[in-house]
């Protein structure tokens, strides 16, 4: 019996033994892997995946916002250069003046019309002689030309007798030509024998239409045939060097210009040198619209022509008058003339006035030509001053 007892907890021994094992090979079976090792701080970093760099290449430039497509899903956004400005061609200079002559006309009301009427009298007494004098001192003719004028229209009329419309306009036309004379040379000098570019210098005060009268001017000599930078010199006034780009840009002529407030003489001196390298045939520098009464500005505009003067001799200083000013501008040619050697003289505004008599106060006053007046706004407004055309306008057909 004891024997018997003594088996079974043998078995029971031997069977729990075994279980064990079993368990324990299970268990080691299925327990996870050991933590990874600690990293050293002294390996370099780890390169980037292979997958990254094809994604985003180092040597890829940067999208710009234009090929960005934006957060509300609409397209791109594409930035697109101005057009380029279209190229005007000017219409030709040769017989402007004469296709302009309607506009002139305008003022022969005042004076051409006003004289043959006084002069078709039958008896000129001396009260019809003081009403001419007047008529031409309000065309402003000036107190000496009209003198003169009167003396020798007085002299021709006793001597002539009878008097027709015809006899009376010829004779006339005869006379205002004397005044305005026909016998000077009129040319704007663009074209120096002995270099390039030709300088010329635009100045007057404000309010005469200088610039536009410069940016005109451009026109003239593009339809010409000559190729022309622009130098805008008139620092002072904001506006003034879009203004004058923007008409050089309507005939190709490149514009040179420097900062607002800055140095007019600067500008002017950059302007000739850039003509010269770029080997256009003329450069136009338009100056501040100065007001005569300053003589600081007045001197400043001598600076200017001295600096210009560094590179070449200046071909023209062309002074722009209003021609509705009377009087006064041919003071404010006075004072400019102590100045600069003016060698032209621009009238602007000449059309629909009585004023056309300044052409000759203000060569009197100068003594150097009338050589462009401005017969209008439009872009070819402004025509070479022919005597014949401008006397005919005057006294009508």
């Amino acid at each position: 019996m004891e024997t018997v007892i003594l088996a079974v907890v043998i078995a029971v021994v031997v069977l729990g033994a075994l279980g064990g094992l079993v368990v324990g090979s299970r268990r080691k079976k299925s327990l996870p892997p050991p933590p990874p090792a600690a990293p050293d701080i002294t390996a370099p970093p780890a390169e980037p995946h292979v997958g990254d760099e094809a994604e985003t290449p180092r040597d890829e430039p940067r999208r710009t916002i234009e090929e960005v497509d934006l957060p509300d899903g609409s397209a791109p956004v594409v930035v697109e250069e101005p057009p380029a400005p279209e190229i005007e061609i000017p219409e030709p200079t040769a017989g402007r003046l004469v296709r302009l002559r309607a506009r002139l006309s305008r003022s022969q009301n005042a004076l051409g019309k006003g004289l043959l009427t006084l002069l078709s009298r039958e008896h000129l007494d001396d009260e019809t002689w003081e009403e001419i004098e007047d008529t031409l001192l309000t065309a402003d003719v000036g107190v000496q030309p009209t003198t003169e004028l009167v003396e020798r229209l007085r002299e021709r009329v006793k001597v002539l007798g009878t008097r027709t419309p015809d006899e009376l306009r010829a004779l006339l036309r005869e006379e205002l030509l004397k005044l305005v004379g026909t016998d000077v040379d009129r040319t704007v000098k663009t074209e120096p024998a002995d270099r390039k570019p030709g300088i010329v210098m635009v100045v007057g005060v404000n309010g005469t239409g200088k610039t536009t009268t410069t940016g005109k001017l451009a026109r003239v000599l593009v339809a010409d045939g000559r190729t022309v930078v622009l130098g805008a010199a008139d620092t002072f006034r904001a506006a003034a060097a879009d203004q004058l780009q923007t008409w050089g840009e309507r005939v190709g002529a490149h514009t040179v210009r420097g900062p607002e407030a800055g140095d007019p003489a600067s500008v002017a001196f950059d302007a000739v040198k850039e003509g010269k390298e770029m080997g256009v045939d003329v450069v136009l520098i338009d100056t501040a619209g100065r007001l005569h009464t300053k003589t600081g500005l007045m001197d400043e505009l001598g600076k200017v022509k001295r600096v210009v003067e560094k590179h070449a001799p200046l071909d023209e200083v062309l002074l722009v008058l209003d021609a509705t000013t009377g009087q006064n501008g041919l003071v404010q040619a006075r004072v400019f003339a102590e100045v600069v050697d003016i060698s032209g003289i621009v009238l602007t505004k000449l059309d629909g006035t009585a004023k056309g008599g300044i052409v000759i106060a203000v060569q009197r006053e100068l003594g150097v030509p009338v050589k462009l007046i401005g017969l209008g706004e439009g872009a070819d407004d402004l025509a070479p001053f022919e005597p014949e055309a401008f006397v005919d306008a005057l006294i009508g057909e």
